[in-house]
């Protein structure tokens, strides 16, 4: 029998154990033993609970019956430190388990309650509160339970792989700790032929520890908010223009985008910097679909040179727009938008500026499909430029930013969910990199995505054109294009002047692949270690399972610790920086409309010399179309409340001596990073500050 329990209650200091992670064991238990057992509560000013808290502690020979935590005048406060004292008078063998289990009381709100630790420490027989033994036994929590969860177990000790596990009560925790994980996070499919995402009918149920808060908006919407039921056309630039100044006056970027929007170097340089610099490539061969001849383009290149040697030497650039091909614009307002799918061709010049040479329109050469090059007419070339700007922002919301990020990192959160167990290092590594993706996913598909929607009501990509979109897209995604280093190379853009983007995210690279090296090798030995993971190989198999319906060329499996470390550097620069590149600065490149227009109003032109400054108004997305797309990018460029900086960890377990000394270095090289990148755009007339490290989100987390 286990005689009633003594109850005290002290003040301690809600502060994390400093050996908090550090497995110091409980000896085993003796007959009569008395231990110290305290419940800590998270120092967060809504973590604390009404509700009843029942608590085991489980031994490797048996496990003691539910004891209750807190009653009486003793509560589960907001940073509180709540200790019991158990006596023991059989053996449990030693204590590898803390359960704990929370029970809705009558009367009381039933309240989710943020757990920091449990804390073990054996006192000596029959002294009843003079330490044994100094060392505690610390079972981590840190995060939210529900009394809808039933039991929760807790292990203590250091992170650990599948194959070290030795315990048999520890293996089958962390198998039936998975298999839970499984039932709770199930696969679905939202565009087939896209990356998978999670099964869920509600917000609720994801739970408090996947969701999170937003900031208010950062524009001024007092502007727009009146334009909104306008469905007609803007009447003329200067009304943009009027628009523009009372929105986005503070905002330098916007301001000079509106100054320089026409002219071809800035076209170049947007290409490269702009929020989408995932399209353009270095072309060695010009398409077929492209009918563009030495002869038409010789006016636009150096004198002694031609078509053939600029090809060569590697100067010529490509935008290709064929993922939109045939694909049919949306009805906005009842009226008929139009997509196209420009081939555009670009010059680095020995001013060493990358500029727009040739346009075509559509995919398919013929007489209604004319070239429009750089000598044309002042509006027919600017209008070619436009139709290219909204090909790109179609691509840029769909495939750059919510395919290559938000779908992705759903993808990575959910295999990691249910194939890591939480005690698998990789586990803690990623999800604080990974965990918003489902909450802000879910919105994204309940609200943006869905029946009367922005894309439903004011983008050129409709509701009938995504999921065509979205497939097609994922077919052409190739591991190597999210490896930064190997993606700069491949397009031939990573030794391009001026290219801020490129410089920046391979710096950015690189010191996160230092640190995911360095906290692989802290658990993985050797090759063997990683051949020998199968939760490891679960994990890549089910995100090449529910990834891509083709051979995306991620690894089947992973037989070296440099196969991990990539493939892991690979999904915290998508979900982190890669995320910060083409999210943060759109609302910056979008808000002088022409320069991103989300639709255009009249089909493709056909014919040369036929188009006025009037006639390219007409083209523009309407006046309600126009602000509903700046409202919302006004939203999804502002951080939510609970922004992190990239490679900094509210989780306790980061501050082990181990993660400490490496967040440490990591931490120091990206503050480097910061502030050459910040002493850098001092000089730029337009400043580059999208992947200053300081100001890179760590997940995907609007």
């Amino acid at each position: 029998m286990i005689p009633p329990l003594a109850t005290r209650w002290r003040s301690m200091d809600p502060s994390p154990c400093p050996h908090e992670l550090h497995h110091h064991p409980v000896d085993t238990m003796a007959p009569g033993q008395v231990f110290e057992v305290t419940v800590h509560t998270s120092p967060g000013p809504t973590s604390g609970t009404f509700n009843r808290l029942w608590l085991n502690l489980i031994g490797s020979q048996g496990e003691t019956p539910p004891l209750r935590v807190n009653q009486g005048k003793h509560h589960l406060l907001a940073g509180s430190a709540c200790p019991v004292l158990v006596q023991v008078d059989s053996s449990l063998g030693r204590l590898v388990l803390v359960r704990l289990r929370l029970e809705a009381q009558a009367g009381c709100p039933n309240l989710d309650w943020h757990c920091s630790r449990v804390e073990v420490r054996r006192l000596a027989e029959g002294s009843g509160s003079r330490p044994e033994d100094p060392e505690t036994q610390v079972f981590l929590c840190d995060r939210w339970l529900r009394a809808a969860d039933g039991d929760v177990t807790l292990r203590s000790g250091k992170l650990m792989l599948q194959q070290d596990e030795t315990d048999e009560k520890l293996k089958q925790r962390r198998l039936e700790q998975l298999q839970l994980q499984q039932k709770r996070f199930r696969w679905a499919t939202f565009v087939e032929g896209a990356p998978r995402c999670m099964d869920a009918k509600s917000l609720s149920e994801l739970g408090p520890n996947f969701s999170y808060s937003h900031n208010s908006l950062n524009l001024n919407l007092h502007y727009l908010k009146g334009f909104v039921g306008r469905a007609e056309a803007w009447t003329s630039f200067s009304e943009l223009e009027m628009v523009l100044t009372h929105i986005a006056q503070q905002n330098s970027t916007a301001m000079f985008i509106r100054s320089h929007w026409m002219d071809d170097w800035y076209f170049g340089h947007q290409c490269l910097n702009g929020c989408n610099p995932l399209m353009l490539r270095q072309t060695r061969l010009l398409p077929p679909r492209l009918s563009v001849t030495s002869d038409m383009l010789r006016p636009f290149l150096p004198e002694d040179s031609s078509l053939e040697k600029e090809l060569q030497k590697g100067t010529v650039y490509l935008l290709d727009y064929e993922v939109l091909d045939g694909v049919a614009g949306n009805v906005i307002n009842g009226k008929q938008t139009y997509l196209s799918a420009p081939l555009c061709l670009l010059h680095l010049n020995r001013q060493q500026q990358l500029v727009p040479i040739a346009i075509q329109l559509q995919q398919t050469p013929g007489p209604d499909n004319p070239v429009f090059l750089s000598s044309d007419p002042g509006c027919d070339w600017l209008l070619a430029k436009i139709w290219v700007h909204s090909a790109d922002f179609q691509c840029h919301q769909l495939m750059s930013h919510y395919l290559r990020t938000h779908m992705l990192g759903e993808l990575f959160c959910m295999a990691t969910l249910r194939q890591l167990a939480d005690i698998h290092p990789l586990h803690q590594l990623l999800m604080p990199h990974v965990r918003t993706a489902l909450q802000i996913n879910f919105q994204a598909r309940a609200w943006l995505l869905a029946k009367d929607g922005l894309f439903d009501k004011a983008v050129g990509c409709g509701l009938q054109a995504l999921p065509i979109v979205l497939s097609r897209a994922s077919q052409r995604i190739h591991y190597r294009s999210l490896c930064i280093p190997e993606d700069l190379s491949d397009r031939g853009v990573d030794t391009l002047p001026q290219n801020y983007y490129a410089q920046d995210a391979l710096r950015v690279w690189h010191a996160l692949h230092r640190f995911v090296v360095s906290w692989v090798d802290l658990y993985y030995s050797a090759d063997s270690d990683v051949q020998q993971d199968s939760e490891l190989q679960h994990w890549i198999d089910d995100i090449n399972t529910h990834g891509f319906t083709h051979d995306s060329g991620f690894p089947r499996v992973f037989q070296t610790k440099a196969e991990v470390s990539k493939f892991v550097t690979m999904i915290v620069f998508t979900c982190s920086a890669l995320h910060a590149a083409v999210n943060f600065s759109q609302v910056d490149f979008g808000l002088w409309m022409p320069n991103c227009p989300t639709s255009m109003m009249r089909p493709p032109p056909q014919v040369k010399g036929s188009v006025t400054e009037e006639d390219i108004v007409s083209f523009l997305p309407e006046v309600s179309s126009t602000c509903r797309v700046l409202m919302m990018l006004a939203q999804l460029s502002k951080p939510s409340v609970d922004f992190v900086p990239l490679c900094h960890y509210k989780e306790a377990l980061f501050r082990d001596d181990a993660h400490r000394r490496l967040l440490e270095e990591v931490q120091a090289e990206l503050k480097t990073v910061s502030e050459d990148i910040c002493e850098r755009n001092s000089g730029l007339e337009l400043p580059y500050p999208y992947l200053i490290p300081r100001l890179i989100d760590n997940s995907v987390g609007i």
